[in-house]
């Protein structure tokens, strides 16, 4: 069941009604032009879209259905990788055992209890918004939902709900420390980030604000989780995400690559890419492709993201995907995507063309045929882009070629 709606309180219980009935929610960004959702649709083939409010509430005004205890199975998000075409991570319908065990974990990590008020920031169509409202409702809490994230909303927010969780990316407290005028932040027993590199500062400026030893980090992604990060580990080993969550064992192979074991009820498949499948898995363990490093203590250290991966605001846009559709103006002969640091959004999506084209051409065609998070903030035209002897493209040598901060 595909849905594309804002977010909002109706469609949370929607997505939990469905997986509670085992009926597997495929969650898309509402924002999606309508050849990018058609694309996803097409893919995913889903037994009914809810792509609008009235269709949302005729979906919650039907009969009642009994409900599992536990989520039945995992939402199917949409992620990509070096080919730029989504694709499906799918997890099918669990077992009570194995949905029972899921929900345990993500429990037991959080400690989600009764008394909790979360504060949901980030749109209903991210995993991590759902995985922590799940637990929260089911562990008998209660959740507030921002429409969209606004500093002074959340600031408002804050104030009259006076939430004890809550889980931001990078960009969200880059705003909220920006509007100035911070609530009273003592109900927060937790204040999760992840999404994106924090920068330093920024970490120790939450550190700071938000109660002590509140602030917690994890390392993860659409695929599955790898680790946490309490405010005391990063203290003592700065610049770590953190070790290995319960029940998940790491480790980084010769070139530097990440690899997880996950329990049999973590495991996923790339929706009908058995290919793509059988490239992330090794036994037990998967990898998403990104580099790292393990200290003595277990500790993992980011030594970067995938390289065709920019992740602006906490939301991953794949280079890729907007390279093919920049590629399709005629005056366009090459194109690369990248990311350049940004102090806002923690990277800024960048393109360089040869050509033609004006910055402005390029612009305005990505506009028509790409959400606004993936449209680049700016367009540099080249004399040519840096390629290997074997004629693949250099992406990561193109902002050092434009005195960029790559």
């Amino acid at each position: 069941m595909a849905f594309l709606v804002p977010s909002s309180p109706e469609l949370l219980l929607a997505l939990l009604g469905a997986l509670r009935s085992g009926v597997v929610a495929v969650p898309l960004n509402p924002a999606l032009l309508p050849e990018e959702r058609t694309a996803l649709l097409a893919d995913a083939e889903p037994g009914l879209v809810v792509d609008d409010d009235a269709g949302l509430a005729e979906l919650l005004a039907g009969s009642e259905a009994e409900l599992a205890p536990a989520p039945l199975s995992r939402p199917m998000h949409y992620t990509s990788g070096t080919t730029g075409r989504p694709k499906g991570v799918w997890s099918g319908v669990l077992s009570p055992d194995d949905s029972a065990a899921l929900l345990a974990e993500e429990a037991a990590v959080w400690n989600f209890g009764p008394d909790d008020v979360h504060l949901v920031c980030s749109p209903l169509h991210h995993s991590v918004a759902i995985r922590f409202s799940a637990g929260t409702l089911l562990a008998g809490g209660s959740v507030v939902v921002l429409p969209r994230f606004e500093a002074r909303a959340a600031i408002a927010a804050i104030a009259e709900y006076r939430p004890t969780t809550a889980f931001m990316v990078p960009a969200h407290l880059q705003r909220l420390f920006a509007a100035g005028d911070l609530p009273d932040l003592s109900s927060l027993r937790l204040l999760v980030h992840a999404g994106a590199p924090c920068p330093q500062p920024l970490k120790e400026q939450a550190i700071e604000a938000f109660p002590d030893g509140s602030v917690w980090e994890f390392y993860g992604s659409t695929e599955g989780q790898f680790t946490v990060c309490s405010t005391d580990e990063w203290f003592t080993h700065p610049g770590s995400v953190g070790r290995a969550r319960p029940g998940r064992r790491l480790s980084v192979d010769d070139d530097g690559v990440i690899w997880c074991a996950v329990p049999p009820y973590a495991r996923f498949e790339y929706w009908r890419d058995a290919e793509k499948t059988a490239a992330a898995w090794r036994g037990d363990v998967f990898t998403v492709g990104d580099l790292g490093r393990l200290d003595d203590d277990g500790y993992l250290f980011l030594d970067g993201r995938r390289d065709d991966l920019v992740i602006s605001g906490g939301v991953n846009v794949y280079p890729a995907e907007v390279e093919r559709v920049l590629s399709q103006l005629p005056t366009v002969r090459d194109v690369a995507v990248f990311g350049v640091d940004d102090e806002r959004w923690g990277q800024r999506v960048c393109a360089a063309i040869v050509g033609d084209a004006t910055p402005e051409d390029v612009l305005a065609h990505a506009r028509a045929h790409l959400a606004p998070y993936k449209v680049p903030k700016e367009v540099h035209v080249v004399e040519e882009l840096p390629h290997t002897s074997t004629g693949k493209l250099r992406r990561g040598a193109v902002a050092s070629q434009l005195g960029l901060e790559g």
